[in-house]
């Protein structure tokens, strides 16, 4: 089974989180936790459960974490819910400072240039291309 959580569950987790490592309160960070999965995956998951309580589940998993890094306690939530057959997805983090979740992968078109001031440009490309099928012909025994 998988389960996806969106940018706004993963940022309050990560916020909570933060909230945890700087005051110690663990108690309203499983309550964030649990409130990031839609009641149908909660019921998936104590479906796979031994205990079948996924509070306890999720007691169990804080008392394992370190208590410094958000980043870490998603890595363990994803690998303690592989452990019973749940694949969690979430976007990484890209990069360490920043706002989590604001990263956007570019799409195809924000890729290339379409400013038709710069006639040259394809020019530029095009000798490109000749310089490196030049180096290719240059290595070729």
């Amino acid at each position: 089974m998988e389960i996806y959580l969106d940018k706004r569950a993963i940022r309050s987790i990560r916020l909570s989180a933060q909230d945890a490592v700087d005051e110690g309160d663990i108690e309203t960070l499983r309550e964030d936790v649990l409130e990031a999965f839609s009641e149908e995956q909660v019921e998936e998951i104590e479906r796979r459960l031994d205990s079948g309580d996924f509070f306890e589940f999720l007691t169990d998993l804080l008392d394992e974490w370190s208590g410094d890094d958000a980043d870490e306690l998603l890595e363990l939530l994803d690998t303690q819910l592989g452990d019973v057959g749940v694949d969690l997805k979430f976007e990484k983090r890209a990069t360490p400072e920043g706002e989590p979740g604001e990263e956007e992968e570019p799409t195809e078109f924000e890729d290339e240039d379409f400013d038709d001031d710069d006639a040259d440009d394809d020019d530029d490309d095009d000798d490109d291309d000749e310089k490196e099928e030049e180096e290719e012909e240059e290595e070729k025994p």
